[in-house]
């Protein structure tokens, strides 16, 4: 896969950033890089290893699940939001 203008130029308005002209290249290159690395990932061949989900023995240890209301810091978040209501975030309708 080749890292061209227009790969960018898609990348840019996929992810709504505005990419500066003077970084386009250097952009070009380190994305070339990752890709090059994914693809030598690509060719190491892993058929006689077994496929696990974790790399902790026994899996991942587990916590007792309990509510817990912590009302100082719900402030603390609520009073950094842009804009909060009755102890809720306020925001903008998306929905018609």
């Amino acid at each position: 896969m080749t890292v061209d203008d227009n790969l960018i130029a898609k990348l840019s308005k996929l992810s709504s950033l505005e990419i500066d002209d003077s970084k386009k290249e250097k952009l070009k290159a380190e994305l070339g890089d990752i890709i090059n690395f994914v693809e030598n990932l690509n060719e190491i061949d892993v058929s006689g290893i077994e496929a696990t989900f974790s790399t902790i023995e026994g899996g991942t240890p587990l916590r007792e699940d309990v509510a817990v209301q912590d009302l100082e810091l719900s402030n603390h978040i609520l009073k950094h939001a842009p804009k909060s209501e009755d102890g809720y975030f306020v925001v903008p309708k998306i929905i018609e």
